[in-house]
C-alpha cells in the first residue's frame, strides 16, 4: 500500500487525537505517505494532512494510542498513497484499510492506482443509461436505478437501511453483461459486519464482491479511507475491466462524523452544527466518482446509505448529499411500522435518471406511464386518507375508497417483499397492474389508451 520511506523524523511536536504534528520537515507534500516507527518496532500508516513551512500535520491510520512523543520516527514516502487494483479483489474482505480479514494474504496485482483518485472529466462523461435490476420492487418498479447514477437512501436510526442495502448488494444484476458489487462498511457493529459477511457471502463465492468493512472500533481515521479505498477499487474493475460496477456505501453518515472528529483534532473553524466547512466538497469528491466513460466499457454506480439524525433530511449530511446526487430512495418510518419491507416512502423517493434507464428497449414499454399513474394514484390516496382523518371514513365517495383500497394494494402486494427476495422486473411490473387494476379505468389518466388497451384493468369504467 505504501512506498518506500525515503526520509525519518523524530521531531513530534504534538499528538492531538489521531494526528501527529511532525516538525523540521523539507520536501513533504499533501497526501503523501507516512510510515510512523514505534519504540518496539511496530509500525503504523499515515497520510500527510497539511504542509506549513517546516511543520507537517500527519493522520494516523491506526490511530496514535500507545504513541508517545519520544522514540517513535515519521518516515515520508514522497509520493501519495497508492493500492494495488485488478480482480484479485474480487471474492476478497478486507477491513476499512484494505487489510485482509478473510484469512488470504494481502491483495496484489501488477497495476496500482491512486486511492485519492478524482471525480471523473465532465467531457469524458457518458450519459447514465440502462437500469441496475436490483430485485427490489419499490425500487425497480418507481426509483429505478440507472448505470453511472449516484442515489442514495435516507433513513433513520433503527429502520432496516442496512437490510436493503444488503440486499441490492446481494441481488442486484444488469441483465448478461459482467457486473460486481464492492459493498463499504463503515462504523459499522461487530454484530452488523457479521450480518453482512454472511448476506454476501454467496456472492463473493462467486467472486463478484469485494467486501471492505470499517468497525465501530476500528480507528476513526480508517473511515475516511473506507469509501475512497473502495472506489478505486470499483474505478479499475469498471473502465479497466470493462465490468459495470455497483458500489454499496453505508453509513455515510458516520463517515462524515469521522471527517467531523478529524477536523477538530486539526482545529479548524466548525461550519454547520460542527461540520467542517468543506463538507459539500469532500462528500462530491466521492459521490462524483461515479459514471460512463466515453468509448470505454464499465460503469460505476453508486448507492450511499446515510440515516438522518433526529429524522431531520435538512441536517447537514442529507441536505449536501441531496445537492450533489441524482434523487433520493427515503425510508418511512411510517411504513415500517405497519409491517412493510422495505419501508421505502414512494412519493419521497426520486430518481432523476429514471427516464434513461428504463422504458421502450431499456425495460418494459409500459414501465414509465405505469410508474406515474402509480405515483398520480398513490398522491390521491394520500390526499383523501387526510380528508378521512378530517370527516371520516363514511363521509368519502366510493371512488375515494377505491384510492385508499389501492394505496393498500401498493403497500402489500408490490413494496411489501421479503428480504431474501429477488423479483423479476416483470413479475414487479405485473404487481403495479394488479394494483391499478382495482382503480376505474377513467382515473388511468396517466395511461394511454394502447398500453391500457394491451393490459386491461378489469375495473368498472
Amino acid at each position: 500500500m505504501t512506498a518506500w520511506p525515503v526520509v525519518e523524523y523524530g521531531d513530534i511536536r504534538e499528538l492531538r487525537g489521531p494526528l501527529v504534528v511532525v516538525g523540521g520537515v523539507s520536501g513533504a507534500g499533501y497526501d503523501d505517505v507516512v510510515t510512523v516507527r514505534l519504540p518496539g518496532g511496530a509500525h503504523r500508516h499515515g497520510v500527510v494532512l497539511e504542509v506549513d513551512r517546516d511543520t507537517a500535520v500527519v493522520q494516523v491510520l491506526e490511530g496514535t494510542a500507545g504513541m508517545g512523543r519520544h522514540g517513535s520516527t515519521v518516515a515520508f514516502a514522497g509520493a501519495p498513497m497508492r493500492i494495488a487494483v485488478g480482480d484479485r479483489w474480487l471474492g476478497r474482505t478486507c477491513n476499512g484499510r484494505g487489510a485482509p480479514i478473510d484469512g488470504g494474504p494481502p491483495v496484489t496485482g501488477e497495476r496500482s492506482a491512486a486511492v485519492a483518485g478524482a471525480p471523473l472529466n465532465p467531457t469524458w462523461r457518458e450519459p447514465p443509461a440502462e437500469p441496475v435490476i436490483t430485485g427490489v420492487s419499490a425500487v425497480d418498479a418507481l426509483t429505478t436505478l440507472v448505470r453511472g447514477q449516484k442515489l442514495p437512501v435516507f433513513s433513520v436510526a433503527g429502520l432496516p437501511h442496512l437490510e436493503l442495502a444488503v440486499q441490492i448488494a446481494a441481488q442486484s444484476h444488469v441483465g448478461g453483461a459482467p457486473f460486481s458489487v464492492v459493498f463499504a462498511g463503515m462504523g459499522l457493529t461487530h454484530a452488523d459486519a457479521a450480518y453482512v459477511r454472511d448476506a454476501l457471502d454467496e456472492r463473493a463465492t462467486a467472486g463478484e464482491l469485494v467486501l471492505l468493512l470499517n468497525t465501530a472500533d476500528d480507528p476513526v481515521i480508517e473511515r475516511i479511507l473506507t469509501p475512497r479505498l473502495a472506489l478505486t477499487v470499483a474505478e479499475d474493475l469498471a473502465f479497466t475491466g470493462g465490468r459495470d460496477v455497483l458500489v454499496v456505501m453505508t453509513d455515510m453518515t458516520s463517515y462524515a462524523e469521522a471527517l467531523r472528529e478529524v477536523s477538530s483534532a486539526r482545529g479548524e473553524l466548525p461550519a454547520r452544527r460542527a461540520y467542517p466547512g468543506y463538507l459539500y466538497t469532500d462528500l462530491a469528491s466521492l459521490y462524483e466518482r461515479c459514471g460512463r466513460i466515453r468509448h470505454r466499457p464499465g460503469s460505476v454506480t453508486i448507492l450511499p446509505v446515510l440515516t438522518m439524525p433526529a429524522g431531520d433530511i435538512t441536517h447537514p449530511v442529507p441536505d449536501l448529499t441531496g445537492y450533489i446526487t441524482e434523487g433520493q430512495i427515503v425510508l418511512s418510518a411510517e411504513l415500517h411500522g405497519r409491517g412493510v419491507y422495505p419501508p421505502a416512502d414512494p412519493l419521497s423517493s426520486l430518481s432523476r435518471l429514471m427516464r434513461h434507464g428504463a422504458g421502450p428497449g431499456r425495460t418494459r414499454d409500459d414501465h414509465l406511464p405505469l410508474a406515474a399513474q402509480v405515483l398520480a394514484a398513490l398522491s390521491r390516496a394520500r390526499q383523501t386518507r387526510e380528508l378521512a382523518d378530517l370527516i371520516g371514513a363514511a363521509a368519502l365517495g366510493d371512488v375515494d375508497r377505491q384510492y385508499l383500497g389501492f394505496a393498500d394494494v401498493v403497500e402489500q402486494r408490490l413494496i411489501d417483499q421479503r428480504p431474501d427476495e429477488a423479483r423479476t422486473l416483470d413479475d414487479t411490473l405485473d404487481r403495479a397492474w394488479q394494483a391499478v387494476r382495482t382503480l376505474p379505468d377513467r382515473e388511468l389518466v396517466m395511461l394511454p389508451e394502447a398500453i391500457r388497451a394491451a393490459h386491461p384493468t378489469g375495473a368498472a369504467g
